[in-house]
Parts: structure tokens; C-alpha cells; sequence
């Protein structure tokens, strides 16, 4: 209240490098969990203007391979389920005791449960980095685009179909979106460019000849080119053909995209017939 207070930042090395010779733009004073006072300083990076090129990664989500990429790279599902199971498995039980138990047990259930609270969530996005970064680190030394499905409404979509309690919960809870948003971002720091495309059929199509074919689990057969493969895979490659189709208007010889952009900034496709594209 008597002025304008002075306080020198205690810094480490590694952020006296990031601030060293640039301008912050802004800065937002924050209480920690810990009871500490930071400040979060952001710094603006011009962002490299990505490379026409011909090659293109296509990358198919799911919950159970939660990415798989068109050049036959997989990220499993199970520990990240196993782990989502663990922790909503231990909510219950505590909230149970906390609302049934003494006085004493119902406080230390809650100081529990605030201690659990967030790691599940920091658990999700250290994968999801992890996934992404990989992804575009792959795509930059290839010089090549990354296409991914765009998912939006799939919830809305899944949550109409019966199913029990906990294939909602697993549902409800798959971060797809943080993965494009992390994929999107990274994308742009790289010079990596990163488009959406429909997810329609691309599992059911074969990638060697566009006709339908039977899936089964994670079985892929076509009846007619009797292709057999993995299906995550095979949905992979046919979202490459998408996003190929997009850098190439014409170019793929069998599909063909126009273009438009969502709320996000992200390149969308939609596909039309060939000779028709924008």
C-alpha cells in the first residue's frame, strides 16, 4: 500500500538462458500448490513457415493403440488405462470413507484425495507430450506433414450408444484433444505442418486399393486386393493418403480434398470428388 515494491528474481541458469537478449511480453504472478510464489514470464517466438513437400505421416488415435503413425510406429493404451482405472478405483473408496467414517477419517481421506488430485491428469499429458514429440522429431527429419484425424463431436456420437459405467468413464476420458492441441503447437514451434482430416471409414478402407474391407478387433482383410494387416495401421496410411491428397491436390490419383480452417487455427479436409478440388 506504500508503493511499488522491487523484488529480485531468484532465477535458475536454464531460465536465465531462456530470458537472456529477449523482450518478456507479459508475466502473471502465481500461487503454487506448494504455497510459493512464481511468476510465469512468456516469451514470443517467431514461428518458421513450414516446407511444401511431398511426404506425408498419417496418424490414427485410438484408446486402445493410443497413436498409430503410417510408418508403423504404435503407442499401447493398456498401462495408461490400467493407471485411469487405479486412480478412479481409489476416488471411490476414499470419497466413500470420507463421507461415512469419523470425524478424523473423513479429514484424512480429504487430505488424500487433495493430494491425488492432478495426478492422473499430469500422468495423461506426460504421455501425450512424450507421443507428440516423437511424432513431430519424426516428421521434421523427414521433411514431411503430419495429417491427423479430426475427431470433434466423437463423444457426443459415443455416449448414444448403450454401453456400462465404465466404458463411459474410459471414454469420457480420452484426451485425443490434448494430443492434437500438443501435436498442433509443437508443429508450429518445428516448422511441422499439421492438418485434420475426415476419420470416416478410414479404418474400414484399404489403403492398397480404396475398397471397403472387413475389421475385426484389430484385424484389417480386404476382400478385394486380400490385403491383411493391423488396423490401426492400415487406417494410418489411408489418413496419410487423405493428407497427401491435401498437399498434392490431384496429385494421390485417387482422392482429393479442399481445405478450410477451424476456430483453432488447424487445417481441415473434406473430402470431394476428384476433379472438383479447390
Amino acid at each position: 500500500m506504500s508503493g511499488r515494491e522491487h523484488i529480485k528474481i531468484n532465477a535458475g541458469n536454464y531460465q536465465r538462458g531462456k530470458l537472456a537478449g529477449r523482450k518478456p511480453t507479459s508475466a502473471q504472478l502465481c500461487k503454487h500448490r506448494d504455497g510459493q510464489l512464481y511468476i510465469h514470464i512468456q516469451l514470443k517466438n517467431e514461428v518458421p513457415d513450414p516446407q511444401p513437400t511431398k511426404k506425408v505421416i498419417g496418424v490414427d488415435f485410438g484408446r486402445r493403440d493410443i497413436a498409430v503413425t503410417s510408418n508403423g510406429d504404435s503407442w499401447s493404451g493398456e498401462k495408461l488405462t490400467k493407471t485411469r482405472d487405479k486412480y478412479s478405483k481409489t476416488r471411490a473408496s476414499l470419497q466413500k470413507k470420507a463421507s461415512t467414517r469419523t470425524r478424523s477419517s473423513r479429514r484424512r481421506c480429504r487430505q488424500v484425495l487433495v493430494r491425488l488430485s492432478g495426478r492422473e491428469r499430469r500422468f495423461q499429458s506426460w504421455v501425450n507430450h512424450n507421443i507428440s514429440r516423437t511424432i513431430i522429431q519424426s516428421a521434421k527429419s523427414e521433411q514431411a506433414l503430419v495429417a491427423i484425424e479430426n475427431l470433434t463431436g466423437i463423444r457426443e456420437r459415443t455416449n448414444q450408444k448403450p454401453r456400462n459405467k465404465i466404458e463411459r468413464r474410459r471414454s469420457n476420458s480420452w484426451a485425443f484433444y490434448q494430443l492434437r492441441i500438443f501435436l498442433e503447437y509443437k508443429g508450429l514451434r518445428d516448422g511441422v505442418e499439421v492438418i485434420a482430416v475426415p476419420p470416416a471409414y478410414t479404418s474400414q478402407t484399404c489403403n492398397r486399393c480404396l475398397h471397403i474391407g472387413l475389421r475385426s478387433e484389430k484385424k484389417f482383410k480386404c476382400g478385394n486386393c486380400e490385403l491383411s494387416c493391423d488396423a490401426d495401421l492400415n487406417g494410418a496410411k489411408m489418413i496419410a493418403l487423405l493428407g497427401l491428397s491435401v498437399s498434392q491436390p490431384g496429385g494421390s490419383n485417387c482422392l482429393c480434398c479442399s481445405l478450410s480452417t477451424d476456430s483453432s487455427g488447424l487445417l481441415k479436409a473434406y473430402t470431394v470428388p476428384q476433379g472438383q478440388c479447390r
